[in-house]
């Protein structure tokens, strides 16, 4: 039998956490792991677990109530100890730094924020903003382009949707910066050439979201911003 790990609390944060169940196929009851001024909030597992939607679910419940009361340090699903001596153990072991963080989080969120660009779009700014683009487009069409042509204008392309793309994540996340206590840059995956997450403060949440939507908006047709929050702050722990 392992022990699940949920998130880390302080000893005296609410547990309100009754009316929910554990991860796994028969889900132990939620419980807690102390030691000193530290909680592990856990339960009981009999299986090795996999990402199902229902325990990926229930473990996100635990840790969304247990936000809603105060600071947690929520795990990533997943996370097991082999007994309830191994979770104190760890606890005991990074109690300073546990603490520390909860006070860092507390009344924080994580948004995090994807965007991508039509490619089309970007495409006919070049061809029409750069003007060695624009020759060499013109002279692939027109039947003038020596053979080596279509590569160099397709490396030229490329180079400049990275740089202008480049410039835009940086532009996108500056007028963000100031709203967020801390800024976890991701690698854009697919085709986004953004992906970040913020941590946000209560005090600071309606002027993020206005901001974000602002921006959106400013940024116009043929840009796609995917805001996802508020989230435990999974990246800041």
């Amino acid at each position: 039998m392992a022990v699940y790990t949920y998130a880390i609390t302080f000893k005296d944060h609410p547990l309100r956490l009754d009316d929910l169940r554990g991860v796994g196929a028969s889900p132990g009851p939620l419980r807690t792991v102390a030691a000193g001024a530290l909680t592990a909030v856990v339960s009981d597992v009999s299986e090795e677990l996999r990402p199902k939607r229902r325990d990926i679910g229930a473990h996100q419940d635990v840790q969304q109530r247990l936000m809603e009361d105060g600071a947690a340090l929520p795990l990533r699903f997943g996370y097991t100890a082999p007994d309830d001596e191994a979770v104190r153990l760890a606890l005991e072991e990074r109690a300073d730094d546990y603490a520390e963080r909860l006070r860092q989080l507390d009344g924080c969120v994580e948004y995090n924020l994807k965007a991508s660009q039509n490619e089309d779009m970007v495409l006919r700014q070049i061809l029409s903003e750069s003007p060695e683009a624009k020759q060499l487009n013109d002279d692939i069409r027109n039947g003038t382009a020596d053979p080596e042509a279509a590569l160099r204008l397709g490396e030229l392309v490329a180079q400049e949707v990275r740089t202008r793309q480049e410039a835009l994540a940086s532009g996108v996340i500056e007028a963000l910066r100031s709203f967020a206590q801390e800024i976890d840059p991701g690698e854009p995956s697919g085709e986004d050439f953004l992906s970040v997450s913020f941590l946000v403060s209560s005090e600071q949440d309606e002027l993020f979201l206005a901001t974000e939507l602002s921006l959106a908006h400013q940024m116009g047709e043929g840009f796609d911003f995917r805001l996802h929050g508020p989230l435990p702050p999974y990246s800041f722990t």
